[in-house]
């Protein structure tokens, strides 16, 4: 039967990642997330074809073909050369769904063209294909910080809340596919950038408060003198010793 896509349209969804239920939940398996995804919400299965070594379906009778390579990460481009090669696909035609690492999750971009970033599946479609030219819907997955982290980031669950946010960039990566798949490229971009969400702002460090001016010390009041009280020496009384005995204190003192 011939192909009655329109000239330009995309005729070839790959989606990116590992084979096998270890892999499944792991960063590096956005594309698949986003391909799987899409394939049950238009009703497509996909099945398991040998020649390719990837999971194949199609949208309708004469769309888009959605393959997920089946032979690891580094050898992704085997599946997409084969397809590619025996439906007469250029590269132009062709979009690959993937991580990426330069990406905040919750991040989605579309791109053509230009540089792999060390991804080795791009690595290795490039190479199969001998071209740069095909389509990337690029998936934020997040940066662990230090270059050598990166293969165990990558392979390892992402958080929660970072796989909320990819789910969610996914879903609108999902609705604009249509524009993109039917030839309208700047349309589908369009729709995905103008709706990008923000990176997340870096908490401001907090800066040190300024030492307050030292209140001024009110003067205080001298207190004022006491009043000097004269006192007038007592009068000394002469006591004299009592009489003991009987006839003192019959008779008084002696005059």
């Amino acid at each position: 039967m011939a192909e009655t896509t329109a000239p330009g349209s995309i005729r070839l969804v790959v989606g990116l990642g590992n084979p096998g239920k270890e892999y499944e939940r792991t960063r590096h398996n956005a594309g698949f997330w986003l391909v799987e995804r899409f394939a049950s919400q238009s009703g497509v299965a996909l099945r398991k074809e040998g020649k390719y070594q990837a999971l194949v379906g199609r949208i309708g009778s004469n769309g888009a073909w959605l393959v997920l390579p089946q032979s690891f990460m580094n050898a992704s481009g085997r599946a997409v050369q084969m397809l590619a090669g025996f439906f007469k696909i250029p590269a132009a035609e062709i979009l690959v769904i993937h991580d990426e690492l330069d990406f905040e999750p919750g991040t989605a971009k579309i791109k053509q063209g230009g540089g792999i970033a060390g991804h080795n599946g791009l690595k290795d479609i490039s190479q199969r294909l001998g071209s740069h030219d095909y389509w990337r819907l690029r998936l934020g997955i997040g940066h662990p910080g230090d270059r050598n982290a990166v293969a165990d980031y990558v392979l390892n669950k992402p958080s929660a809340e970072d796989r909320a946010e990819i789910d969610e960039a996914i879903g609108r990566s999902i609705e604009i596919l249509p524009l993109f798949l039917s030839g309208d490229m700047q349309g589908a971009m369009q729709k995905l950038h103008s709706v990008e969400k923000p990176k997340k702002a870096k908490p401001a460090e907090k800066k040190p408060e300024a030492p307050r001016p030292a209140a001024k010390a009110e003067p205080k009041a001298e207190p004022k003198p006491e009043p000097k009280v004269e006192t007038k020496p007592k009068a000394e009384t002469k006591t004299e010793p009592e009489k003991k005995g009987l006839f003192g204190s019959l008779f008084g003192k002696k005059k």
